[in-house]
């Protein structure tokens, strides 16, 4: 009981308890809670003692009031014959605030350049195998990290995203400082949701606004094109910008020789000058909400039907910094394909020889990060990025990591498994529209014919792997006759009775990523 008389004594941030001794604490705890208690979640500061439950934050104190914000059931409990206070506070939006404002490496913070991965987290439960994939690593982690699109599908919002996030780092005792990105943001009122949110990356997607025709046209509807952007929202002209960039040769090194003439100058123009007026409205409306609080942006153009050349890399930074944006990273489309769930598809030579001249570029105008999209699973890619953008890159996961858990479950629940792939099968051509993928249903197995031991193996197989990659929104909010969930609950009980399966599932496949970039 001395070391629980020393935590509640702490007036500054206790240290992380060694394993044994966070151990032999929450067993002393978990009597006091009736429930198990997580041994990485221990902390103590200002006299108070956190801790974590599967269901609920305690709180654990000699004085007879909930600290500000906290919000719970008190019970009074003592322990070595000393009377104290426990509070079981429930998992909510309000005590996940009031947590991160009491212990603050549970906020998320700005990351600047240094090397870093984001791990999308479709269902909310992954924070813990996340962390575990990084630790001891040399990425900087985004743990909350989830775009519009995706909230939508799954029912969740920008709060819920954070909220989830939160209570997976204080689960595994996370000291080392994390991001949280607000993904794929593509107007004013996505960025404002985000913002309330408190999120501190933030990546605007200006895809929708990318003329891909522009690089074909011919030179009369090219100049149409050109003549036709929205010049005042560029606060420039048609003749300001042949004056500022057509002959240009900037100096991006030794290695790389780059000369914009004035037919790629226009086609850059075409094609990226509406998304960079869109880019700067957004990214000033995003500074005025902040007020001034850090943040930092990420520029994405990588889901645009054609890849972002050099040249246009060059010429889409220039614009930015010219018209006062500033980003710690950007996600250019790289030749080659990058579909969901898979690896890379392309010439790995040819791959590389543009990467190399990509990071000329940002090296030059920044520096700044290059971004991986869809980076999941990207393996035969991974060294020629560590090698060339190191450490000046950033990892971007998401739908992986679902595919982890259902990993997991084809092992401990393979009857749900193989419901949830027999609807991926159904659901597939409707839900693939919005992504990269090429997927032929002829080629994913039926589910009714594989044996329990043969299910885990689907998750090996491209054409599975996709299908069920892009139907996760509709797996988690397809409704039984009923009107409840059909997957949803048994999907977060299974996992939940099995945390750990599912966390070495997505650590394992997640620090294998990681170990690429070595």
């Amino acid at each position: 009981m001395d070391a629980l008389a020393a935590l509640l004594n702490q007036r500054e941030l206790s240290a992380p308890l060694a394993a044994h001794d966070a151990a032999s604490m929450a067993g002393t705890l978990a009597p006091l809670a009736s429930a198990r208690v997580y041994p990485g979640s221990i902390v103590a500061r200002d006299g108070v003692l956190f801790f974590l439950t599967p269901s609920s934050l305690g709180v654990l104190t000699r004085e007879a009031s909930l600290r500000a914000g906290l919000h719970g059931e008190r019970r009074d409990v003592e322990v070595a014959g000393a009377s104290l206070h426990l509070w079981l506070c429930p998992r909510s939006h309000q005590n996940a605030a009031a947590i991160r404002e009491a212990l603050p490496f549970l906020a998320p913070k700005t990351l600047g350049l240094a090397r870093s991965v984001g791990f999308g987290d479709r269902l909310g439960l992954a924070t813990p195998g996340h962390v575990r994939a990084v630790r001891g690593t040399a990425f900087a982690p985004v743990f909350a990290q989830q775009s519009i699109r995706e909230m939508a599908r799954t029912s969740r919002s920008p709060e819920q995203v954070l909220d989830d996030a939160t209570w997976g780092v204080l689960q595994e005792g996370w000291r080392g400082g994390h991001g949280a990105d607000a993904d794929h943001l593509k107007t004013p009122e996505d960025v404002d949701l985000c913002v309330r949110a408190g999120y501190t990356l933030y990546t605007i997607d200006p895809g929708d606004h990318v003329d891909n025709a522009a690089e074909s046209d011919p030179p009369a509807a090219l100049a149409a094109r050109v003549e036709a952007l929205p010049w005042a929202d560029l606060e420039s002209s048609p003749q300001d910008l042949r004056r500022t960039y057509a002959g240009r040769s900037p100096d991006l090194g030794p290695t790389v020789r780059l000369t914009a003439d004035e037919e790629a100058i226009l086609r850059a123009a075409a094609k990226y000058g509406r998304a960079i007026a869109h880019t700067v409205r957004l990214y000033r409306h995003l500074a005025a909400r902040m007020a001034g609080r850090p943040f930092e942006l990420e520029v994405s153009v990588d889901e645009t039907a054609s890849p972002t050349s050099v040249v246009e890399h060059w010429f889409v930074a220039s614009e930015l910094l010219r018209l006062g944006v500033r980003w710690v990273s950007l996600a250019p489309r790289f030749i080659g394909r990058f579909e969901k769930g898979v690896d890379y598809i392309g010439d790995l030579r040819a791959f590389e020889a543009e990467l190399a001249r990509h990071v000329a570029v940002a090296q030059h105008m920044g520096p700044y990060k290059l971004s991986l999209h869809s980076g999941s699973d990207k393996f035969s890619v991974y060294p020629a990025f560590a090698r060339l953008a190191d450490p000046l890159l950033h990892l971007k996961t998401a739908g992986t990591s679902y595919l982890a858990a259902l990993r997991a479950v084809a092992i401990v629940a393979p009857d749900l498994f193989r419901e949830i792939l027999a609807f991926a099968r159904e659901r597939y051509p409707e839900d693939r529209a919005s992504y990269h993928v090429s997927a032929n249903l002829g080629r994913v197995p039926d589910p009714e014919r594989l044996s329990d031991a043969e299910l885990p193996g689907v998750l090996e197989l491209f054409d599975a792997r996709q299908v069920l990659h892009v139907t996760f929104g509709s797996v988690v909010t397809a409704r039984d006759p009923g009107g409840g969930y059909r997957f949803r609950d048994r999907l977060y009980t299974i996992l939940g009775a099995h945390e750990e399966a599912h966390y070495e599932a997505v650590s394992t496949h997640l620090r294998r990523h990681l170990e690429a970039f070595a």
